[in-house]
């Protein structure tokens, strides 16, 4: 029998939580979450009925079989259930929690909030990363999709009550992916677990960048901290990549000298001679190690000069050849990797340390290069460990960038010195997991965690062998593994401990101080450091928080060393250490989050304010039309202002009045002044002999002045006519003699000047011809 949709709403019918109240008859065609919420809804609506009842006598034609695995709820309970869920609507407290958080549920659920549960398909994995780092299915994330298992609900009233508020708004969003919501549609009272542009120190080549700005924001030093990090695909860190490997090179190869003459022996170091004796075999020409050294500490020299800015004035040349190059590195791979035996002398040693003593004042990282030159390549946007791997060799490394261009481009390789002398427990690596948690970005407000836990590698520490089970300590990848049975029986099969053991195995070194004056003080400020960088790059949206994970490596002074922070950090219970801690951060996080939005004074479990930065003012944003305001920086004046008509002359005393005198015809002006100024406004009287009357023609030329003179300094031909400039009633008359002649300067230069005559018949007045 074929039957007919009835015409909803798009978004209703296509929601599987919508339904109507159908009669007994009207379930045919449903589905069993229709056919539940029907039953639900009929049940409440008649409350005298038991549900059993109700259940035991289904319509006729009907197959019972729908109903028997129905729950058997009390009418009480569903009563408070449905009171509940009006006072947590009234009270905006609807959450909504993605994947796997039974934790998370049940602190909210204590505190009077009711869920609305997303029935959201799980989104596909892609391999594709986004421009800032975050990729699309947040594999910077460090959760695991096999979490742990889904909250047990026996008598369904979570989900009768989470379909009671379908409908309503949902003020606290708890997500394992970034991407599962968009915060910008959010309303301002809206609560969320997740910061917009986190990638930009979540991710191995986002913190590699951004730590390279902190001298702007503290005056902090990253490389007493952070490993010096280098990202591949861009040609100008390659070349500088490059450069540090070939100088750590040279550093390795004086502190070898130095410790195979000492005795010293690096632990997790072993020389395999029969490598050591094939490669003896295959070189071509002798070792001259003096030559090595000599080079070695060119190089070094050249770095120091170069840190000290010597170097200004030089040719850019390197201090060795890519021949030269290719030597050195070719002999110092079989002296220190593979075991070749060198005769060394007192010399040698004695300014290998001097060296050494000069390098360590102004390298932070030169205790932890160990001799090896142990580089760890990673993939810049992703964790849990993936895609990493280790290498000594130069060409290993660069074989990543010569490959796929396409691949470099996309995943955002980058290369980090590795760490070769960590603190060891019982001939095992491990690294430490510290939670923190950020709730505001203006002001900077970051939350440190307490507790924190240590994760072991599953075989003993060995650098002979670059295989991840033994350098990468991610429990992702140890918790495939079987553990070695050469490893410590002190260390647990599951490969973790609590802070609280590690406190006690160091307590048993001697060095159980460390801990509160070295180790937690070095991660704090780590921790800050790195979010000061990316304060800039971040969206400070009110309401939202997030918490990250930190890793941590210890040297052997018990100095730390952040190798990389991740969002989401796994809250699997995967061991009985993680099962109770991770238990104990998500409800601490809820309580700063949630009890102290209500109460300053709320108790934050174990997560302690370690930085709260001032507020800094935002300006507002006013558009394009920017306006600039100032006024106009005027000049002084060295000459005195021209005459002009209809401009006041400045006076202290006040002048006759005058009656107005019509200026003198221009005449044609042509001789060598000395001095003349086109300002000059009050000439000094000089009696002058009569000159002959200057005939006057009708005819006019234009005047050509290129450029502008204020002074002219021109020699006086006493021989030619010469008429001096005077002022008559404030009008000044230029007068020459007829004839026009170029005037020769002092440097040999010819100025030409040619001006216009009008014509104008001479007055006869006694005044006008005694002038003449």
């Amino acid at each position: 029998m074929k039957t007919t949709k009835s015409k909803q709403p798009f978004h209703l019918a296509t929601d599987r939580r919508y339904t109507t109240c159908p009669d007994s008859g009207e379930t045919e065609g449903l589905s069993k979450d229709q056919k539940v919420t029907a039953f639900i809804q009929k049940y409440t609506q008649d409350e005298g009925k038991g549900l059993q009842a109700t259940a035991g006598t289904p319509p006729e034609g009907k197959v019972p079989r729908s109903f028997v695995s129905l729950p058997v709820l009390n009418p009480e309970r569903l009563k408070t259930a449905r009171a509940q869920v009006n006072k947590a609507v009234r009270m905006h407290k609807v959450f909504s929690v993605q994947g796997p958080y039974p934790v998370i549920r049940t602190a909210l659920r204590a505190r009077g909030w009711v869920e609305q549960r997303l029935h959201c398909p799980k989104p596909k994995v892609h391999h594709r990363h986004s421009e800032e780092g975050s990729p699309k299915d947040s594999a910077d994330s460090d959760e695991d999709d096999d979490n742990v298992n889904k909250e047990p609900d026996p008598d369904g009233i979570y989900d009768i009550m989470s379909r009671l508020v379908r409908n309503e708004m949902v003020y606290f969003y708890w997500t394992m992916r970034r991407d599962a919501i968009n915060p910008n549609s959010l309303q301002k009272e809206q609560i969320i677990n997740h910061f917009v542009k986190a990638g930009s120190f979540t991710t191995k080549s986002g913190l590699c960048v951004n730590l390279r700005k902190l001298h702007w924001f503290d005056a902090a030093d990253p490389d007493t901290f952070f490993p010096r990090c280098y990202r591949l695909a861009a040609q100008d860190e390659k070349h500088s990549f490059i450069e540090d490997y070939r100088r750590t090179a040279c550093t390795s190869f004086l502190k070898y000298i130095v410790e195979r003459e000492e005795g010293v022996q690096t632990e997790g170091t072993s020389h395999n001679t029969r490598a050591a004796r094939k490669r003896s075999k295959q070189r071509s020409r002798p070792m001259d190690l003096s030559k090595m050294i000599t080079s070695a500490l060119k190089v070094c020299q050249e770095f120091l000069e170069s840190l000290e800015h010597c170097d200004i004035d030089r040719n850019l040349e390197t201090p060795l050849t890519e021949e030269q190059w290719e030597e050195f590195i070719h002999s110092y791979q079989l002296v220190v990797h593979g075991g070749e035996k060198i005769e060394n002398s007192d010399i040698f040693v004695h300014c290998c340390k001097a060296m050494l003593e000069r390098l360590v004042e102004v390298s932070p990282q030169l205790d932890i290069d160990g001799i090896h030159n142990i580089w760890i390549i990673k993939p810049g946007a992703m964790s849990r460990g993936r895609g990493i791997k280790c290498a000594k060799h130069l060409d290993q490394i660069l074989q990543l960038v010569d490959g796929d261009s396409t691949l470099i481009k996309e995943s955002k390789w980058v290369v980090q010195k590795y760490l070769e002398r960590p603190l060891l427990v019982h001939g095992t690596k491990f690294d430490l997991r510290q939670w923190f948690l950020v709730t505001d970005w203006n002001p900077l407000t970051v939350w440190f965690y307490k507790k924190c836990y240590v994760r072991f590698s599953t075989q003993p520490y060995s650098l002979n062998t670059m295989d991840n089970s033994v350098h990468l300590c991610n429990n992702s990848i140890q918790k495939h593994l079987i553990p070695s049975q050469q490893r410590h029986h002190g260390i647990p099969a599951d490969n973790m401990w609590s802070d609280d053991q590690f406190k006690t195995f160091l307590c048993s070194q001697g060095r159980g101080a460390q801990w509160q004056t070295m180790v937690v003080p070095g991660m704090k400020k780590a921790v800050i450091h790195a979010l000061q960088t990316t304060q800039d790059l971040m969206e400070s949206r009110k309401n939202t928080f997030e918490l990250y994970g930190a890793d941590f490596m210890l040297g052997h002074d018990l100095r730390p060393w952040l190798i990389e922070l991740n969002a989401s950090p796994t809250m699997a219970h995967s061991t009985p250490v993680t099962a109770r801690l991770c238990s104990a951060v998500q409800e601490d996080t809820i309580r700063v989050v949630l009890d102290r939005r209500a109460d300053r004074t709320a108790n934050t479990g174990d997560f302690q304010l370690i930085y709260k930065q001032a507020a800094v003012d935002v300006p507002q944003y006013v558009g394009v039309n920017l306006l600039v305001e100032g006024n106009k920086i005027r000049s002084p004046c060295t000459l005195p202002p021209l005459n002009r008509p209809g401009l006041k002359r400045r006076s202290r005393e006040k002048e006759p009045v005058v009656e107005k005198v019509k200026p003198l015809p221009k005449m044609l002006l042509k001789n060598q002044f000395k001095n003349i100024s086109s300002g000059i406004s009050t000439p000094p009287r000089t009696t002058l002999p009569p000159d002959p009357p200057v005939p006057v023609t009708n005819k006019g030329f234009p005047v050509q002045l290129p450029i502008t003179v204020r002074t002219i300094q021109l020699p006086v031909n006493i021989q030619s006519r010469s008429v001096l400039l005077w002022k008559r009633k404030r009008v000044v008359q230029k007068v020459c003699s007829q004839k026009f002649q170029p005037c020769t300067l002092k440097n040999g230069r010819v100025l030409s000047l040619s001006l216009e005559i009008i014509p104008k018949q001479p007055r006869q007045t006694a005044t006008s011809s005694s002038s003449a």
